[in-house]
Formats: C-alpha cells, sequence, structure tokens
C-alpha cells in the first residue's frame, strides 16, 4: 500500500531537520502521508525529477544545498519569491504532473520578526554575514522591508554583484567580512526608534566549520542577533550577542518557518503551529 510522501533532497542530507518536522506535523494531524530525505548528486537532478513527475504518490521536495538554482531550469513554472530571489527551495507537482517552484525562505526568515517589522522605525539596518543561497532570500526580504543593507563576504565582489542584482535600489554596501571580526571605536548614534539586525547567512560557526568571528562593538545598542545556523544551536555568535546584551534568534526559527509554508503546500493543511514548544524540544535534542 502506498502513501502520499513529500522530501527533502540534497548533497550532503542526512543532517536536514525536515523529515522530523513535517512527520511531527502528519502525526499531529493525523495525515497519512510522510516526508522523507534523499540524497540526489548534482548529476542526479535531471533523472530524479523526471522519475518523480511520474510517481503518483509524490507531491513534491524540498530542496536544499548545493541545489537551490540547479534545479531551476528543470521546472516548468517558477512563482514568486523564487523569480526574484533566483532560487527554488521549494517545488510542487500539479495535478497534470508540473513542477512549480518558489521559495518559503525569505518567509520562514522573516517570520520571528514580524513583529519588529509592523512598527514604524526612522532607520533599519541589517549587517548580513554570507553570500550563499540563504543570504540570496534575506537580503530580498529585507530589502522589501526598507532595510540598508551590508552584506559581508570573504569575495566583497560577490556581495556587491549580489546586492546590485537582488536590491538595485537603496545605498547598500559590500564588504570583506574580516572588517567585522576586529573591534571598532566607532561612536552609534541614537538608536531609538531604529531597527538594527545582526544576521549569520553563513555555514561559519555550524558543526565543522569554523566559528564566525564578529567583534560586537559593530553592532548598535539594541541590535538583534539572528543566526540561521541550527547546529549546534545555541552557536558562538549568540552566545556572545546575548553576553553583549542583544536579543538573539536562533535558526529553528527560520527554519519551521519556512517548513510550515512548504507543509500546506505538500499536504494542504496549515502545519499545527500550537505545538511550537514541543517541535523545539524535539529538534533540540
Amino acid at each position: 500500500m502506498t502513501r502520499p510522501y513529500a522530501e527533502v533532497i540534497g548533497d550532503p542530507i542526512a543532517q536536514s531537520k525536515s523529515p522530523a518536522i513535517h512527520n511531527f506535523w502528519l502525526s499531529k494531524l493525523g495525515i497519512d502521508a510522510e516526508y522523507r530525505a534523499c540524497h540526489v548528486l548534482a548529476e542526479e537532478l535531471s533523472d530524479y525529477l523526471a522519475g518523480r513527475r511520474q510517481d503518483p504518490d509524490w507531491r513534491g521536495c524540498n530542496v536544499t544545498m548545493p541545489h537551490k538554482q540547479a534545479v531551476m531550469p528543470h521546472l516548468d513554472q517558477i512563482n514568486p519569491p523564487a523569480d526574484m530571489i533566483g532560487a527554488v527551495n521549494t517545488i510542487v507537482k500539479g495535478v497534470n504532473g508540473d513542477l512549480t517552484g518558489t521559495n518559503t525562505d525569505a518567509a520562514g526568515f522573516l517570520e520571528p520578526l514580524s513583529e519588529d517589522l509592523a512598527a514604524t522605525h526612522y532607520f533599519r539596518m541589517a549587517r548580513i554575514m554570507g553570500t550563499g543561497g540563504a543570504a540570496r532570500a534575506i537580503i530580498t526580504a529585507l530589502a522589501g522591508h526598507g532595510f540598508t543593507l551590508v552584506v559581508a563576504g570573504r569575495d566583497p565582489a560577490k556581495a556587491r554583484a549580489l546586492l546590485d542584482e537582488l536590491a538595485p535600489k537603496g545605498e547598500h554596501h559590500a564588504i570583506d567580512l574580516a572588517h567585522f571580526a576586529d573591534p571598532t571605536d566607532f561612536a552609534f548614534d541614537d538608536r531609538e526608534d531604529c531597527l538594527d539586525l545582526i544576521i549569520n547567512a553563513s555555514l561559519l560557526g555550524m558543526q565543522g566549520q569554523p566559528p564566525l568571528v564578529f567583534d560586537w562593538s559593530h553592532a548598535p545598542p539594541g541590535s538583534i542577533a539572528y543566526d540561521i545556523v541550527t547546529a549546534p544551536l545555541e552557536t558562538p555568535l549568540l552566545q556572545t550577542a546575548r553576553a553583549a546584551g542583544h536579543r538573539t534568534i536562533d535558526g529553528l526559527s527560520m527554519l519551521i518557518g519556512q517548513a510550515a509554508v512548504a507543509f500546506k503546500h505538500f499536504f494542504g493543511h496549515p502545519a499545527p503551529r500550537e505545538h511550537d514548544d514541543e517541535l523545539r524540544e524535539l529538534l533540540s535534542r
């Protein structure tokens, strides 16, 4: 007996928490379906998607590194905001087998900031560390909410190219990631009625990766530190941010938020978010 399923694809894929999230929600809702992880190499993408088109039980998939851009030529349609971001993290199969790509990363990233974004600010600035696929979604999302952006990468030219492509309006800045490693004596002006974000959109700080070196003298008073890394959940960046008196947002916030949007695409029901505390406990073990 077969049943509907969705999955997440990537290379590697064993570290993904997406199956735990989606299967938790399916269980809570009593839906007879499942969510899997599938290891797909770059050279296997075309055959993978061609095969899944023919599978009547397959509802779609999430896409993680390194395939978020590589899948796009294989799809029949790219919906907003994936077309603006230039990356797909969710593929949904239509009734005729057509494949539509979208992106839930931007919505997931913004979700824990909803109350902050609903307020009125004199000035909004985000310092974004990283120039990969996640950074693309974050840059696009924040540019649409009136932020001045500072994008930092090992290659400032790549950071500049991202800004020119994704946020051509506004006076945004691209700098070397190393700029934030050393202390600064810059005197910040009055930050009342301002919203400042410090965002790690890179893999730095993840298990097996070197830490992100960030000196908190670069953060205005009252900044929010947001790290999208989920393993470990309590990254060195968040630890030092909290010690410096800043509010923090961890990677599960974005991960659960983006998964909830994808879940409705795949299974036709809103995710049961009233169980978020239980889900976070499960994912933190």
